[in-house]
């Protein structure tokens, strides 16, 4: 009688100790979802990063934009000053002549 106690109880216990491990539904639901929520703030984090990337190369391609514009509005102005100071030098030749 005393092995079938001992054998029922070491059942019990093992059965106790198998039900306490296994996660009710609920449970594992809201294991799911803090997983997701997890996974979904990572991904927004990448997306923000990666706009936040594009944004500074948007800043430097605008910035080199500018500036090659301007050296080619100096370099323009500069040509024009140079034709301005030939066509005034002709005049003057005429002018004396």
């Amino acid at each position: 009688m005393k092995k079938l106690f001992t054998l029922f109880l070491l059942g019990a216990f093992t059965l106790a100790v198998v039900a306490c491990d296994n996660k009710s539904e609920k449970e594992e639901a809201k294991d799911q979802i803090e997983e997701s929520t997890e996974e979904i703030k990572d991904a927004v984090e990448d997306a923000g990063d990666e706009i936040e990337d594009a944004a500074e190369e948007i800043k430097e391609d605008a910035e080199g934009a500018v500036e090659e514009g301007t050296e080619e509005a100096e370099e323009a102005v500069e040509e024009v000053k140079e034709e301005g100071e030939k066509v005034i030098e002709k005049v003057e030749k005429k002018k004396k002549n």
